[in-house]
Order: C-alpha cells, then structure tokens, then sequence
C-alpha cells in the first residue's frame, strides 16, 4: 500500500482530468502524455527496422506503448523525474552488458598498499 505524502507541494499532482463538463475515469499526469508519444515512435520505429513496414493501425504497438508507459511512470514521483528514472535505466543496462560481456562480476579497484599488523 502507497502512503500518501503530508507536504501539499508533493500532494498537488498536475493531472489532466479531461475537457470541461466530462471528466475522464482515469487521472493520467500531463508527462504521460508526450512519454506514450516517444514510447510509441520508438516502438514503431523498432517494427519498422525489422519488418519494413508500417501497420495503418498500429495497435500491438499502442497496446506495448501502454504498458512500457505505465512501467516507467510507476518509478516516477516528485523526487525522481522521468529524465532521472530514464537515465538511471540506460545506466543500469549498460553496466550489466558490459558486466556480462566480461564473463562475471566487475570486480573491485581497491588495493591494499600495506599490511596492518
């Protein structure tokens, strides 16, 4: 269970509730928004370069663009921005790859000059 935050700044949530008179029934914040857009043209690029074309209606890419969106934006809150969400998993996959690639574990950098006796 999520506890809600005491402090209004992080209490207050830029929201689109949807057009005047007709409110939607789901509360998606305004980065949802142009991240589902990026999300999705990334997507469709992807499809692109492997099959060379394009559907008129691209709704298995929609539907993954739904569920990558709602992934990253689980991570983000007031504290971590999707930029720093993002960042941190280009990070964390490229240190893994390269981890991987050497045949194990990094190991550590720490030399011990002397010997304390």
């Amino acid at each position: 269970m999520r506890l809600r935050p005491d402090d209004d700044i992080y209490r207050a949530k830029l929201l689109f509730l949807g057009p005047k008179g007709f409110t939607l029934p789901v509360h998606l914040p305004y980065v949802a928004y142009p991240l589902f857009a990026v999300v999705l043209a990334v997507i469709i690029l992807i499809r692109y370069a492997l099959t060379g074309d394009v559907d008129y209606f691209p709704a298995i890419e929609i539907a993954l663009s739904i569920v990558l969106t709602s992934l990253i934006l689980r991570q983000v809150s007031p504290d971590r921005p999707v930029r720093a969400v993002l960042r941190t998993a280009a990070t964390d996959w490229r240190r893994d790859r390269a981890a991987d690639e050497r045949g194990g574990r990094a190991r550590s950098r720490i030399v011990v000059r002397e010997t304390i006796r």
